[in-house]
């Protein structure tokens, strides 16, 4: 199993370090790090790991969490390591050679580079966010066939669910939200047409059985709550965001003729 796991700590040389040998202590295979943030003596780092399925992750958090200074804000499912650089730039070229299917193209790669689970892109009606205001807490793709017209889902990856829960959408701009259920949402416009890109990631589920201590653990390891998937960092808000107006610009008149398809009552 593949797992991404988000850790803040101090920034000061060897704390880096400890973390990752407190990972392979645990049984924990590194494949990828990366930093998202440092500022203030503190980093945000993501580690890419691969982790016996089964193996209990809340005692792998009791692991983390006893180290002085650290702090972990998300463990969630990979379906692949986050790849970055050229690889934008490779998805753009994609979409430039068949721009038919551009938006599908976008929505099945965009989960693979910045480790989410499924992403979708909406339909939004041009007068829903006056009718609905702000206060909304969730809508499903179903809305679209009661009463009136509703965000409903245009093209959605292949890991989405049927009708997936959305999040709140207005006001339309670039951002990360969590959902109700707790699920990590970021959204982002494409500025024209009403569309708007939706990426999501959960958490991980847990083993039936608790596993055996690896012997970090200093904590009471099934006392802790359930491992929940970290809110989409700002960098990867900007990235999420930088792809879609790329993607806006090379597919321009074609999004005015993207619609939703019908939902049957």
């Amino acid at each position: 199993m593949l797992l991404r796991i988000r850790v803040a700590l101090p920034d000061r040389p060897g704390s880096l370090g400890q973390v990752a040998r407190t990972l392979g202590v645990a049984g924990a295979d590194i494949v990828q790090v990366v930093v998202l943030e440092r500022a203030g003596g503190r980093a945000v780092d993501d580690f890419t790991v691969v982790w016996p399925s089964g193996a209990s992750v809340r005692r792998l958090l009791a692991g983390l969490g006893a180290m002085p200074g650290v702090r972990v804000d998300g463990v969630w499912q990979a379906i692949g390591a986050p790849v970055h650089g050229g690889n934008d730039a490779e998805l753009l070229a994609q979409i430039v050679v068949n721009p038919l299917d551009g938006l599908g193209t976008l929505v099945d790669a965009v989960p693979t580079l910045l480790a989410a689970e499924w992403a979708a892109v909406l339909v939004v009606p041009a007068d829903w966010a006056v009718r609905n205001g702000s206060g909304t807490e969730g809508l499903t793709a179903l809305s679209a066939s009661i009463g009136r017209a509703e965000p409903a889902v245009a093209h959605a990856s292949w890991r989405a669910p049927q009708a997936p829960r959305l999040p709140e959408v207005t006001p339309l701009r670039a951002r990360a939200l969590t959902g109700p259920d707790g699920t990590r949402y970021a959204v982002a416009p494409f500025g024209r047409a009403g569309l708007v890109l939706v990426v999501a990631r959960g958490g991980v589920e847990m083993p039936p059985e608790p596993e055996p201590s690896f012997g970090i653990v200093t904590v009471d390891a099934e006392a802790l709550p359930a491992p929940v998937a970290a809110a989409f960092h700002a960098t990867e808000v900007d990235r999420i965001a930088q792809l879609v107006r790329a993607a806006a610009l090379v597919l321009g008149d074609q999004l005015d003729l993207v619609s939703a398809p019908p939902v049957a009552k």
